[in-house]
């Protein structure tokens, strides 16, 4: 069984997002890795006020290459955990023949799968912002209390918006709603066990939109499950009892968890120098 895991963000976060998952997981005993997006490795504070600004140019590709690049440095193919677009990279990762497993978390609009009408809602303050597709964006207080962590009481927005939320690349959401980029092969017989959890009153990522992408995903005939938490909101993986979503993500992981072939472990094992 493998004992790593790699944490993949989303947007609007960053690495410092896992905090929490990160510490629970390595007190059980497992290695987590949490990278961050390229040019986003700086605490939130410092990157809402100063975004690197090459971020504006990442997009999906760009974002899923770095992270694969991380892992083929790993001595074993790690258990995958992403949220939100991290779960659509997460997905796309798979689909290349990565990871022992994985969970797809809150999964962003994801190309191929028709979006909710709450993901289409909160879209559209950067799709409907002229030049966003070459702009770094900026999230609202007003936007993070009423649909990103909307079961928030509202005496602790303020206080989460400060400590996590950080500017992204627009260019993201172009790629992950009108291109092709992030394309990810259904039938793929060769893809790892899969786990997508969603949200029942996520308001960016609609739990119909998780079920479709559940019926899609089921086509690999590889392991694929479906759960959705009822009275949770896209801040699943920080609002209180995020516990119960962790341990039943890397539960799941583990119970599915492939065994590394020859093939794998040559592939993620870096080169003697």
């Amino acid at each position: 069984m493998t004992n790593t895991i790699m944490l993949i963000h989303g947007a609007w976060l960053n690495a410092k997002s896992w905090e929490n998952f990160k510490t629970h997981y390595e007190a059980r005993g497992f290695n987590v890795i949490a990278p961050n997006w390229p040019y986003d490795d700086r605490d939130p504070e410092v990157l809402r006020s100063a975004p690197d600004p090459r971020l504006a140019a990442v997009g999906v590709g760009g974002i899923v290459d770095s992270f694969e690049i991380e892992i083929r440095k790993l001595k074993e193919p790690p258990i995958l955990i992403g949220h939100s677009a991290g779960a659509v990279f997460v997905q796309i990762l798979l689909d290349r023949g990565l990871g022992a497993s994985g969970v797809a978390i809150n999964p962003a609009p994801t190309t191929g799968v028709r979006l909710g009408r709450h993901a289409i809602v909160s879209a559209l303050p950067v799709l409907g912002s002229w030049g966003s597709w070459r702009r770094v964006m900026h999230m609202s207080r007003k936007f993070f209390a009423d649909r990103f962590a909307n079961t928030l009481p509202r005496d602790l927005v303020d206080y989460y918006y400060d400590r996590f939320v950080v500017p992204t690349a627009g260019k993201v959401y172009w790629d992950g709603i009108l291109t092709s980029v992030g394309k990810i092969h259904w039938d793929n017989p060769n893809r790892a066990p899969l786990l997508l959890i969603g949200g029942g009153i996520d308001l960016i990522a609609d739990a119909t939109m998780t079920k479709a992408i559940y019926l899609k995903q089921k086509r690999a005939g590889s392991d694929t499950a479906l759960k959705i938490f009822e009275e949770r909101s896209h801040f699943t993986c920080i609002d209180p009892g995020w516990e119960e979503v962790a341990d039943y993500a890397l539960d799941w992981a583990v119970r599915h968890a492939q065994p590394a072939s020859s093939q794998q472990s040559e592939k993620l094992v870096p080169d003697a120098a």
